[in-house]
């Protein structure tokens, strides 16, 4: 058996026979004189004890848990592929008709919900845990997708409210675009809530969902900003316009 000893004047490391415990002797390195440890200071490392239960060969019948990558075949990135061009054909479909009732957006906000969020958590979930799956998955999916459909409730009448407009249109861009921050950190919240996500995962999930609905809003013409506004003005029909009277002909 052999003693590892470190030298205190130059920090040199190497082994020496037991039989040497407890003397002393010149360092290999510096030469100065070290004294070699005890055999009862020592520290030795025993093996973990392996107390789970055991089959009848002895083998452990507990398996570890193993986080698995999404892995990405040939039928899931057809069918992807397939929706987002389907998705993108409805949005013009739209477009080319003339526009997008509000009840047709009220429902694809609802609609896209579901299947983003699930789609997002497959990438931003953390690694090193295992993913929710089953039954817990689609709750945690479903309550995080109302909640991103309740964001919506901040573009629909905060900024009306707060600037007394007629149509949430009618806001300015930079106006929509803080609108849509405060979105996006709310959603945030949301998702770091229902998947116990980090902040950045959480961000990059609900960033997810956003981009694709305003982007598909805009490719189906609809218009989320930058409305001139109409509210407050009174119209004044043209029979009510009095005309100059014209001067008598002599």
């Amino acid at each position: 058996m052999s003693i590892q000893v470190t030298c205190p004047h130059c920090y040199k490391r190497f082994q020496v026979s037991d039989k040497f415990a407890g003397k002393s002797g010149p360092c290999p390195a510096c030469k100065k004189s070290i004294k070699v440890p005890e055999l009862t200071e020592q520290v030795v490392v025993h093996a973990p004890v392996d107390d789970s239960p055991k089959d009848s060969k002895g083998r452990s019948v507990l398996k570890p848990i193993t986080a698995e990558d999404p892995v990405l075949t040939n039928r899931m990135l057809f069918i992807a592929t397939g929706c987002v061009v389907g998705l993108f054909a409805i949005a013009l479909g739209f477009r080319i008709s003339g526009g997008v009732p509000l009840g047709a957006q009220i429902l694809g906000a609802i609609l896209l919900a579901p299947p983003l969020t699930r789609i997002g958590y497959t990438f931003v979930h953390d690694r090193e845990l295992a993913p929710y799956t089953g039954v817990e998955l689609r709750n945690r999916v479903l309550v995080c997708s109302a909640l991103f459909v309740a964001t919506w409730i901040v573009y629909a009448f905060i900024p009306g409210y707060v600037f007394e407009l007629d149509a949430p249109r009618e806001m300015s861009w930079t106006i929509a675009a803080v609108t849509f921050c405060v979105m996006l950190v709310l959603g945030t919240f949301a998702s770091v809530a229902c998947f116990e996500l980090e902040f950045p995962n959480g961000l990059a999930h609900a960033g997810f969902y956003y981009s694709i609905v305003i982007i598909l809003a805009l490719v189906a013409g609809v218009t989320l900003a930058g409305v001139e506004p109409t509210g407050g003005r009174r119209v004044i029909p043209d029979s009510a316009v009095e005309m100059p009277a014209q001067p008598a002909a002599r």
